[in-house]
């Protein structure tokens, strides 16, 4: 019988697996317009699809027969060389650019409505009156329920170019009304959260690696500072990566002088060096890097830069392994190849990336495989299989090869959840109940002016947890055995849940962090 797993791991390995795909870039402004199929270039491939559209039997779609002829090639690449159709493609460029362009609200479909679960302060929504819990039945007179809704459709019809105009029409508490958004740019923040965690500890949490992410950093560093800030924790869990540069411009924040950051070379890429340029302004105070197994691409640059300068202490587990520089090539069909051009070097030269040989799945299986085999819960099993050891310029020994090795080990909860509190989160019964939780007791978090106070006077354990009891039983769910501790961990996420519907991200973290192991480490060592 396979182990019970913690419920979010496989989450966030879809989401790395489909995120790690799209990131990587060499430097966000350069896209270059190099064309792989030219008109005026005869080739074997050329002359098969012509031949294909001239006297095959029947009609075929041409593009498709391309578009397929072109992931197959990729696929013989590494798996992070991709092709991007025209419409991915701009969904990925958004992605990193920092902002959309749509109504400023997030959504969620809950059973089979779709419904607003938040409202972006002073957004167009915001604006014409929509509210959190209110429900969307129709974007431009296009119903949007049933059990089938299609997530990504809404996301299309909701979104448009600045200036353009959507009618939704509303429930609100079982109520119809109409309002009319007219679309603006949207501002979709990378520093997800950064406050002080005690007098002179501060923390930041960035998510991705964008356009504006190196912008964002400086102005919650400073903000920091201005706090009183003397020792920072730095937290790139789950960051996947993003631009390259974005991850240079922050690390020379860290480092003195003219020193090496990171270096990329391949076989048609000449040496690059890319070194501090000027003063930082947090080139003294303790330094803590907090990552782990989904931390990829960009976040390892940071993460590797300043370990090899024994500028940090890196606290977590191993990272990902992606150390490939992609580069954007746009065809003159709006589509676009990212193709690895060249791999990148930590200053003292070590590589990253974990090996790809066997293919995508089992490269992208390999974080699974970290799991099933106790790699993320013990630190003697977390090491890199056959790394080449180096050494930082404090003597200290580092490996290269898959990932970075944290400096401190810290694994993830031996306490699985049951299969009940499994069930609960998978069928999504967790995030409905305290969606609504919030809606009908908005009340009580009314006298909390920051989430640190929501944190140490809230209590929701007996109240919150009798209702959710009562709430799953609808899906033959029995929470009447379950362990106080594990009791604890769902109350304790509940508490969090409800913060980020206040204070969002931002809330979040600073309910979960004040329990959250890892950070407690980093604490510990910052300590020292």
């Amino acid at each position: 019988m396979k182990k019970k797993f913690e419920v979010w791991l496989p989450l966030l390995l879809s989401i790395v697996m489909i995120l790690g795909m799209f990131v990587g870039y060499r430097f966000a402004v350069q896209q270059p317009n190099k064309k792989i199929f030219k008109k005026d270039a005869a080739n074997a491939l050329q002359e098969v699809f012509d031949i294909i559209r001239t006297r095959y039997v029947d009609s075929v779609n041409i593009d498709t027969l391309r578009e397929n002829a072109i992931n197959l090639m990729m696929d013989e690449l590494d798996p992070h060389s991709i092709y991007l159709p025209p419409v991915e493609l701009k969904e990925a460029n958004e992605d990193l650019s920092g902002n959309f362009e749509g109504i400023g609200i997030e959504f969620n479909q809950i059973r089979d409505t779709v419904n607003v679960t938040y409202v972006f302060k002073g957004g167009p929504s915001d604006k014409a009156g929509i509210l959190i819990g209110d429900q969307i039945i129709k974007v431009d007179d296009k119903s949007l329920t049933g059990k089938n809704i299609d997530i990504f459709k809404i996301r299309t019809a909701i979104r448009g170019p600045k200036g353009s105009k959507v009618k939704l029409d509303l429930l609100r508490n079982g109520k119809p009304l109409t309002a009319t958004v007219t679309r603006d740019n949207i501002a979709t923040p990378s520093v997800t959260a950064y406050y002080m965690l005690d007098n002179k500890t501060g923390f930041i949490k960035l998510s991705k690696f964008t356009n504006s992410s190196y912008r964002e950093f400086m102005e919650a560093l400073q903000d920091l500072k201005n706090q009183g800030m003397t020792q920072l924790i730095f937290d790139l869990r789950g960051n996947s990566g993003g631009y390259m540069d974005q991850a240079i411009e922050i690390v020379d924040e860290f480092l003195s002088g003219d020193k090496l950051i990171v270096y990329t070379q391949g076989v048609h890429s000449p040496k690059t060096e890319y070194r501090c340029k000027r003063a930082g302004i947090f080139e003294t105070g303790k330094l803590a890097i907090l990552v782990d197994e989904l931390s990829a691409s960009a976040s390892e640059i940071v993460a590797g830069a300043l370990q090899d300068w024994d500028r940090a202490v890196v606290v977590g587990r191993r990272t990902f392994g992606k150390g490939l520089v992609q580069e954007p090539f746009l065809l003159s069909d709006g589509s676009a190849l990212r193709l690895t051009v060249a791999r990148y070097y930590t200053p003292i030269g070590r590589s990253i990336q974990k090996p790809y040989t066997g293919g995508k799945k089992v490269y992208l299986d390999e974080v699974w495989e970290r799991y099933a085999s106790g790699q993320l819960y013990y630190a003697d099993s977390n090491k890199i299989t056959n790394g080449t050891p180096y050494k930082t310029h404090g003597g200290r020994t580092v490996y290269g090869g898959g990932g970075i090795m944290p400096d401190v080990f810290v694994g993830l909860d031996t306490s699985r959840y049951s299969r009940e509190i499994n069930k609960v989160f998978l069928n999504g019964s967790f995030n409905d109940f305290v969606f609504h939780y919030y809606l009908s007791h908005q009340e009580l978090l009314t006298p909390y002016q920051t989430p640190q106070e929501f944190a140490q006077h809230f209590d929701p354990s007996k109240d919150m947890w009798t209702q959710f009891t009562e709430w799953v039983k609808k899906d033959t769910v029995n929470l009447s055995g379950i362990p106080e501790f594990e009791k604890k961990r769902v109350i304790d996420r509940m508490e969090a849940q409800l913060a980020r519907f206040k204070w969002r991200d931002s809330g979040f973290y600073q309910v979960m962090n004040s329990k959250d192991s890892v950070v407690l480490k980093a604490l510990e060592e910052l300590g020292k």
